[in-house]
């Protein structure tokens, strides 16, 4: 197995490398310095672009509807409403938390950038909830929402799954487990939100908590950009450490993503179920197995399931609702011209 260790980056480095054509996603020598017009990973300058473009502020969408509607959920509804929102705001909170730690690794200066952007997004996302909780629910419907991740057994094994790869890192800092934790960040962006992202879109189908979904589609659209970082950031690390991926290691993260799927059908199971209204359990079943080839595909490791390659019929719809600038709201009535520019990114890795 390939257990190179990892060389964490000096902060100020008087003898790093200047040459572009040196820089390195790991072991490089990097002198941190941000030079946006000088950079080896071109890609990273399209991505920041739409980064930024993408920003917005989470308490200029009214939830006064949805203050209204949250008391008119079915029991079903509401439960997969609460659970979902725990669910989301637990591991947005980690991703917040561990970006730094994959941060004093990469010595590409230039994707660090991208990380600290993410970082700051994923607070953006954290206070998103925070003002839905504190917006629809009363202060204790909103602490045992919090920390439904504490006592409920399957959404804390949920969690487990992605936190303890991230723990893995902290502990082993090698070239291999910071792969699993790039796979980590990879399937908590690429599958492991979708049931709950379906779940609002639905929600919005049937014409409730309206401002809840866009609170849900602006957050989709960031996770969307941070898919593509990683992504991106694996694929470079294809060409530039082949040892990390090997047969075996390839055999490895596509039972990882395997995995992030199963876990995704049997939340998916747990919080909808046949019970809401719009989704049957077929219909998220089929969905997730199309997202894990469309993941898998994407890193080149091939599909991971047959008969799965192409988006269900039955789920067109979620593409639609996911796109945040498709749909008015009173918020892009207030704020169209500053939202203009800002195009959604295509679901397609």
């Amino acid at each position: 197995m390939y257990m190179k260790e990892l060389l964490r980056k000096p902060l100020f480095n008087e003898y790093g490398d200047c040459e572009v054509v040196n820089r390195r996603m790991i072991n490089g020598n990097t002198t941190n310095l941000n030079d946006f017009n000088n950079m080896k990973y071109t890609w990273v300058s399209d991505w920041y672009r739409q980064a930024m473009n993408n920003f917005w502020i989470p308490e200029e969408i009214n939830l006064g509807q949805d203050v209204k509607d949250y008391r008119q959920l079915s029991p079903a509804e509401k439960s997969a409403y609460d659970k979902t929102l725990s669910f989301l705001i637990f591991l947005d909170s980690i991703q917040t938390a561990n970006l730094p730690n994959i941060g004093d690794y990469i010595t590409a200066n230039e994707v660090n950038l991208c990380l600290t952007i993410q970082a700051f997004q994923e607070a953006v996302h954290s206070q998103s909830y925070s003002y839905m909780l504190d917006s629809i629910c009363s202060p204790q419907e909103r602490n045992d929402i919090l920390y439904q991740w504490k006592n409920d057994e399957r959404l804390l094994n949920r969690n487990k799954f992605i936190g303890d790869l991230y723990n893995d890192f902290m502990e082993h800092k090698d070239g291999e487990h910071l792969m699993k934790t790039l796979m980590a960040n990879y399937i908590l962006e690429g599958i492991y939100f979708y049931s709950g992202f379906m779940f609002f879109y639905n929600l919005g189908r049937m014409g409730k908590m309206s401002g809840s979904v866009q609170e849900i589609r602006y957050i989709n659209r960031d996770e969307n950009t941070h898919l593509w970082l990683f992504r991106n950031m694996i694929l470079e690390l294809q060409k530039e450490e082949p040892e990390l991926f090997s047969d075996i290691h390839i055999k490895e993260y596509k039972a990882m993503l395997r995995h992030g799927v199963e876990e995704e059908i049997r939340w998916g199971s747990y919080v909808i179920g046949n019970d809401i209204e719009g989704l049957t359990m077929q219909m998220v079943r089929d969905y997730i197995k199309y997202l894990g080839n469309l993941r898998s595909n994407s890193l080149g490791f091939g599909i991971l399931y047959e008969g799965y390659e192409k988006e269900p019929a039955s789920m067109e719809w979620v593409s639609m609702y996911s796109n945040a600038n498709l749909i008015k709201t009173d918020f892009f009535e207030a704020r169209s011209s500053a939202y203009a520019k800002s195009s959604a990114l295509v679901d397609d890795l």
